[in-house]
């Protein structure tokens, strides 16, 4: 008897497998958006080269198109500084480790609704004492005295994916999985980014304040010469207050770059993930410890949907919204549920495994929807207008994408330009302020014409400055823009596809 119990519980389960096999998803299938069919990033051709000028940052860079973006593209500044301060910002980033936590847990949850897909069996052991009415046999006055009843079983059950609403709604959790680890991706992009660009940003800073400070010195000296001039009679005492007054507008501008110096410091401190007061050891980037790329990669316009980490993380969201209308589109369809059991009765411990004492059923369930006052279909037309959603703004993502690479290309070209320009300016300033400071010295020229010269050497050194920075940041601007070659890493997030 137990053998043939056996050997029905086996067919039983084979026949659950047979039928899954046999069942189909409905739904629609995904298929992934196909790559823009745009040949450039932008209407004008890209220029084989920029413009060079003879200063830090003033390189000439040429675009290279298709060219491999490699996964550490900031060791392309070769600022070993730089890649240090990178490398703990990887390691500490609360923001990175929010979201690999993030991917952990879609993992989990996409593991734990795997098992659906499987029949459940659990297995019991229970002991109940009884006294039941002699009314449930038929015969009030019978008295039954009390009895222990034990029961050991194996409790199988199993709801028949028939129309593919377990594999859908996994097909989402897996979407959702891919969508978090290239949610870590982007964030560790733009966590490099930042950290590259503040530095070029505190670079800047420290350029700046440079300059005022050389410009300081050099009225310091003038004004001394200056009141010298007056107390011996040679000018007249208003070139002396205007000097003065220059002096001070000088001044006056180095607190506002320091505050945005230690502004910056702090921020670079917390991209690390530490506490603004932790800068002891942070570095003191310089524009020149940092060389600029002489070759920029540009990936093929083909290429960039299958690289930017927002556009891949929208693909996902359109990929779990198809999926999610096949789980609508499945719920309109009949349920089975299969079950069975077996197990074994008696009123004492040791006869339940004893002959007699087996027992066992089979049972299915079918469930269709009859009647539901039209909510299942409201239901499955939301979800497609949520795919149709999220097919929007795939497209959008990818039209911002495209627009950023093609301004940041165009701002490279014109950012080379700019350097060259502010070259040329500050060293035709810096010639003026030299022959207007001779003449003054002899007596030669008015003291308004040295002011002026001052001025405008002073405004040349600083815009001098902010274009050099701009070019450097603009560069990397342009490698977080086309990807961050994050696929040429050995090791992506976890259930992010190169492809």
């Amino acid at each position: 008897m137990k053998r043939r119990d056996t050997q029905r519980l086996m067919g039983f389960q084979a026949a659950l497998f047979a039928a899954t096999l046999a069942g189909c998803a409905v739904g629609p299938d995904y298929r992934r958006p196909a790559p823009p069919a745009v040949a450039s990033y932008a209407a004008e051709a890209l220029p084989v080269g920029t413009a060079s000028a003879p200063v830090v940052g003033g390189t000439e860079q040429r675009f290279v198109s298709g060219g491999e973006i490699p996964a550490r593209w900031w060791e392309l500044f070769q600022s070993q500084a730089l890649d240090r301060w990178i490398r703990e910002g990887l390691a500490n980033s609360p923001t990175l480790g929010a979201a690999e936590s993030a991917l952990r847990r879609a993992q989990e949850i996409r593991r734990a609704r795997a098992g659906d897909l499987l029949p459940v069996v659990d297995g019991s052991v229970s002991a109940s004492r009884q006294k039941p009415s002699g009314a449930s046999f038929g015969a009030a006055n019978l008295q039954i005295n009390p009895f222990t009843l034990y029961n050991a079983s194996v409790n199988v059950s199993y709801t028949l994916d028939l129309f593919g609403k377990t594999r859908r709604e996994l097909e989402a959790l897996q979407a959702q999985v891919d969508y978090q680890g290239f949610q870590l991706e982007g964030a560790s992009l733009t966590l490099t980014s930042n950290i590259v660009t503040a530095a070029f940003q505190e670079a800047s800073l420290r350029g700046q304040l440079q300059a005022t400070r050389d410009i300081l010195a050099t009225q310091e000296e003038l004004l001394a010469l200056v009141e010298k001039q007056f107390e011996l009679g040679g000018v007249a005492k208003t070139d002396v207050l205007a000097q003065r007054a220059s002096l001070a507008q000088s001044r006056a501008a180095l607190p506002p770059l320091e505050k945005r110096l230690t502004q910056t410091r702090h921020l670079l401190a917390v991209l690390a993930g530490r506490y603004p007061d932790a800068t002891s050891d942070l570095p003191e980037f310089d524009l020149k410890d940092f060389q600029l790329p002489e070759e920029l990669p540009v990936s093929l316009p083909s290429s960039l949907a299958r690289q930017r980490p927002d556009i891949r993380s929208a693909e996902e969201v359109l990929h779990a919204a198809s999926a999610t209308v096949g789980v609508a589109t499945a719920n309109l369809y009949p349920q089975v549920t299969l079950s069975g059991q077996y197990g074994t009765t008696a009123f004492r411990i040791g006869d339940l495994f004893g002959p007699g004492s087996s027992v066992w059923g089979f049972g299915a369930e079918l469930l269709q929807p009859i009647f539901h006052g039209g909510a299942l279909q409201a239901k499955r037309r939301a979800e497609i207008a949520g795919f149709d959603q999220a097919a929007a703004q795939y497209r959008e993502t990818v039209l911002q994408a495209f627009r950023e690479v093609a301004d940041v290309l165009r701002a490279l070209e014109y950012d080379a330009m700019t350097l060259k320009a502010q070259s040329d300016a500050e060293a035709a300033a810096r010639d003026t302020l030299d022959i207007a400071t001779k003449q003054v010295r002899f007596g030669a020229t008015s003291h308004l014409s040295l002011l002026d010269a001052q001025r405008q050497y002073h405004l040349a050194r600083i815009l001098l400055v902010q274009a050099q920075a701009l070019r450097f940041a603009d560069t990397a601007a342009l490698f977080q823009a086309l990807g961050g070659g994050w696929w040429n890493r050995d090791n992506p997030a976890d259930g992010v596809s190169r492809r």
